[in-house]
């Protein structure tokens, strides 16, 4: 059950869903065609030391796909299309002159180290102080591509304040990134998170934002993956607040004079090669994956 104040490592509650991401990247990153190639997520996962998530990373569970994809293929196939996209996100800013970037809840996020930054790019990573430690033991000997600076906070507090202690230009235009997270915060957080991204956000700042539409994975359909040697305990529904008084992010930030640019899931991935179903292509499609633009 989810409190106010509540806090994590990366193997619990919410932190433990990040995990979970990480490892989904290194498993997509193992494939032939893979859409984008993360090698730190098979370092971040391993230096968990679990048995089963590290077997997961390194491809030594032939049955694991299969089990999957049937209990969580929407949601996979959803983690794979908004890398594919939030990279190019980023990539486009970095394109257009934008030196400070800002990931919120960045979890086990490896873009300061993966993709390629220009000199004088800024990655801001905010998180809970246990995450960011552990992040920063399981990294530690790895360079990031940009200047990376980690800072431990909760997004229900004053984060703003922490950011520009640590160096944030709120003068200078951002890209800002809430990847997964929305859902995890209650809906009043959720609106003043947006406030304070927009009072920090100089003309000419971007954000980019993903938000599952459907329903949390099914408890019993992921405990199938127990026959491929995974024991999924987190129940994601129980993680997430409810949408009730939600606003939408979409109606939210183009209320607020963001230009809105919507994209759809499953057309990213077939933009890329990778074959979508028409059914699981109608699903994919009801989640929220877009960018918005400050004039």
């Amino acid at each position: 059950m989810r409190t106010d104040d509540d806090s994590w490592d990366i193997e619990s509650s919410v932190g433990a869903t990040a995990l979970g991401v990480a490892a989904m990247r290194a498993a997509e990153s193992l494939r032939p065609d893979a859409l984008f190639h993360d090698p730190y997520a098979e370092v971040l996962v391993t230096a968990v030391g679990s048995e089963f998530w590290t077997r997961i990373v390194r491809g030594d569970v032939p049955a694991l796909e299969e089990a999957a994809m049937a209990a969580m293929g929407p949601i996979i196939s959803a983690l794979i299309a908004r890398t594919c996209y939030f990279d190019d996100y980023f990539q486009d800013a970095a394109a257009d002159g934008i030196r400070q970037i800002v990931i919120l809840a960045a979890g086990l996020d490896a873009r300061a180290y993966r993709l390629e930054w220009p000199i004088g790019t800024t990655v801001f990573e905010l998180d809970l102080p246990k995450v960011v430690e552990f992040k920063e033991i399981a990294l530690a000997d790895c360079t990031p591509a940009a200047e990376r600076r980690a800072i431990a906070v909760d997004l229900r507090q004053d984060w703003p304040a922490a950011l520009r202690d640590n160096g944030f230009d709120p003068a200078a235009p951002t890209a800002w990134l809430a990847e997964g997270l929305l859902r995890y915060l209650p809906a009043d957080v959720q609106d003043r998170l947006f406030d304070n991204i927009v009072a920090s956000s100089a003309p000419g700042s971007r954000i980019a934002i993903y938000r599952s539409s459907g329903s949390a994975p099914d408890v019993k359909a992921l405990q199938e993956t127990r026959s491929a040697g995974v024991d999924v305990t987190v129940d994601v529904g129980e993680l997430w607040y409810s949408d009730e008084g939600r606003s939408d992010p979409i109606d939210w930030f183009t209320a607020h004079g963001w230009t809105v640019f919507r994209a759809a899931p499953a057309e990213v991935l077939r933009s890329r090669g990778r074959d979508v179903p028409e059914a699981a292509a109608a699903r994919l499609n009801t989640d929220i994956l877009f960018t918005a633009r400050r004039p």
